[in-house]
């Protein structure tokens, strides 16, 4: 069996290169405080558990989550409420939004070794966008594919091929990095990608990912590809 040199490495971007759901978690945490200030008379376990039910409903990245709470509640925006949960949950965002450790080193690291780099992410243009620019890791990239840009969601081929179409490299050329192995795994392998499982950004009490490497800190990542490219 012919070894494939690796040419590329894509990378998932939320649990795996950002820690999204600890950045969500305070953000909604300090909404919710915010908003009780501002008079919303609820308990904050009532908020928290209104909150979670629109975000299963309507999903995680749903950007109108407060509206939604206060139409529910009221039958109209309380506008007062409404921009004191915005405003706590952008600056908490903020200040929760940081990549992972050894992220951007690793991303240093791949592109010194001449390889391309691309993000496969289910999150919509604006919000992946965002992140990696306020992370300032969005001129690293050779490729970004969001949801935005497929209409699709892994484990779905159509991601992949996008963001390999653009980095111009086979599939056995490329690694596909990602938390989620039902997706990410699942997904890139199917298509012949080498896969990476992002076990340090696993909430899901991931037991077999069914990846070719499970790993515990984003470094790990340049040690394999420098092994497969020896082999190769």
């Amino acid at each position: 069996m012919v070894n494939t040199v690796i040419h590329a490495v894509i990378f998932d971007l939320d649990n795996t290169l950002v820690d999204f759901m600890a950045m969500k978690a305070q953000a909604i945490d300090a909404a919710i405080h915010a908003m009780r200030d501002a008079g919303f008379r609820l308990s904050y376990a009532e908020l928290k558990s209104r909150i979670d039910a629109i975000y299963k409903e309507r999903g995680i990245e749903f950007q109108n989550v407060f509206d939604e709470l206060l139409y529910r509640e009221f039958s109209k925006i309380d506008y007062k409420i409404l921009s004191a949960g915005v405003i706590a949950y952008r600056r908490a965002r903020e200040a929760a939004l940081v990549a992972y450790p050894h992220v951007t080193m690793t991303l240093i690291e791949l592109s010194k070794m001449h390889l391309k780099l691309g993000v496969v992410s289910d999150a919509p243009a604006k919000e992946a966008w965002l992140r990696l620019c306020y992370l300032n890791l969005h001129h690293i990239f050779d490729a970004v594919v969001t949801f935005d840009d497929t209409g699709v969601r892994k484990p779905k081929p159509e991601p992949f091929r996008k963001a390999l179409e653009q980095l111009q490299v086979e599939p056995t050329q490329a690694m596909m990095v990602g938390d989620w192995a039902e997706r990410d795994m699942i997904g890139a392998a199917q298509l012949g990608m080498k896969t990476v499982f992002a076990r340090y950004g696993d909430t899901f009490g991931t037991k077999v990912s069914h990846a070719d490497y499970d790993v515990d800190d984003v470094a790990q990542v340049v040690e394999i590809v420098k092994q497969l490219n020896q082999k190769g």
